[in-house]
């Protein structure tokens, strides 16, 4: 349903038409009152579950080059497990999110959590770039359990003011949590080989599977759970994907995740290989972006209590359209380093504002399949930045090949912000 829809079916509708009011919870009734510290836990906790995804994603970027030389593999061939592990987290979030809104949120993310745990050592062991391939997909299918169930819990909880801010917070983990997991690894690298980072991932897999087995509740009751069958969850899809502003809102989010993808998977060789970083150096580059998203983040979470989410989306974009501009700019001019790091600046840190005001627009009017929902939402960003990042590898590893793709991902993004989430029918506060 839309936002226009949910407006009609809440209680104490103000009579303001810029404003909506989100349904407090999928079952119909006010979730109870949530303590401050239970909300940190949950801000942590589910947080960390968000963040598995992304560091499995993103940990070992630094060690591309000794995974090429140490697997006797192309550059190309290395940068498709990173194209695999998205390809998998798309896939597992297809599957996790219908399975959360039909059996449960704690099922589902107990077997993922297993299967990426399992995935993790595989790796270890590996021959060659063509096992760790298999192994990665699955490792991403794997991880994809904690994102689908950790966003669906906040929207079973939460609703209004209080579901922005938790958005906004979960937000800051998908957003910062890409570009923090490379500085990790990078330090990782001063003292293990790129095998044993596999083991820390395992390592953190368990810890999410003990804390989803014995701390977090289930949030989605028996009486709104719907069947387990391929025609239910069918019928969810379509309710998903007939609705036009969803799918425009999907398509801003897996663009804008585009252009950050393009930069997570080739900056490690265009630093370090043709700029001479090394693993630390270009780890305190994705620090500079990191901190400038933590900003963005909290900046755009301020920004929603006044303006309506598709404005702060809208500003994002145009602000990463003009680092991605800048950054080709640069390259022709042959700016050399700098040419490279400012304009990346101004594009990584404002998805920052970006995400969460898709998450914000893409769930509020779907509470009752908020686990498909932010499946669908997660897979295609993932899916779309793993299937169209490798072109940079075809063009040539480069800056201007960065550059190229995120220009034509961001194009997209701007023709779904003003053709199918039109001002005038998203243009509303959400209160």
């Amino acid at each position: 349903m839309s936002a226009r829809t949910d407006v009609s079916h809440a209680t104490n509708v103000p009579t303001d038409p810029t404003t909506v009011v989100v349904p407090p919870h999928p079952g119909g009734a006010e979730a109870p009152a949530i303590s401050g510290k239970r909300r940190l836990a949950y801000v942590l906790i589910l947080g960390a579950l968000i963040a598995l995804g992304p560091f499995t994603v993103d940990l070992y970027l630094p060690a591309f080059p000794t995974v090429a030389a140490d697997l006797q593999a192309s550059d190309a061939a290395i940068q498709m497990t990173l194209t695999a592990t998205m390809i998998g987290f798309g896939l597992g979030q297809l599957i996790v999110g219908p399975l959360s809104d039909a059996v449960g949120r704690k099922k589902p993310l107990l077997i993922a959590t297993t299967v990426h745990i399992v995935a993790s050592l595989a790796i270890v062991v590996a021959p060659t770039v063509e096992a760790v391939m298999v192994a990665r997909v699955f490792q991403g299918i794997g991880a994809a359990g904690g994102a689908v169930v950790a966003m669906a819990m906040v929207r079973d909880m939460f609703h209004g003011q209080a579901l922005i801010r938790m958005l906004a917070n979960m937000a800051l983990v998908t957003g910062v949590a890409p570009v923090i997991a490379p500085v990790i690894g990078s330090q990782l690298l001063r003292v293990v080989d790129w095998r044993e980072i596999f083991v820390v991932l395992a390592c953190y897999g368990v810890l999410m599977l003990a804390i989803s087995k014995f701390v977090l509740h289930e949030t989605r009751p028996k009486h709104v759970r719907g069947r387990l069958s391929l025609s239910e969850v069918g019928r969810r899809y379509r309710h998903l994907l007939t609705d036009g502003v969803f799918v425009g809102i999907a398509v801003v989010g897996a663009m804008g995740f585009t252009a950050l993808f393009a930069y997570l998977s080739s900056s490690s060789f265009v630093l370090q290989d043709q700029y001479g970083l090394t693993a630390q150096q270009y780890g305190f580059v994705f620090g500079l972006n990191a901190a400038g998203q933590i900003v963005c983040v909290q900046v755009g979470s301020r920004l929603m209590r006044r303006f309506a989410p598709r404005t702060v989306a809208t500003i994002g974009v145009i602000l990463m359209s003009s680092g991605a501009v800048a950054l080709a700019v640069c390259s022709l001019l042959g700016a050399g380093l700098v040419g490279v790091i400012v304009p990346l600046l101004f594009l990584v840190p404002p998805l920052g504002l970006v995400m969460p005001a898709v998450q914000v627009m893409a769930l509020n009017g779907h509470g009752a399949e908020a686990g498909t929902a932010a499946s669908l939402i997660g897979a295609s960003n993932n899916i779309v930045a793993g299937a169209v990042t490798p072109l940079i590898g075809v063009l040539g590893m480069s800056a201007m090949s960065m550059a190229i793709v995120m220009i034509l991902a961001l194009a997209v993004a701007h023709v779904a912000l003003w053709v199918v989430v039109r001002p005038r029918t998203t243009n509303a506060v959400i209160v």
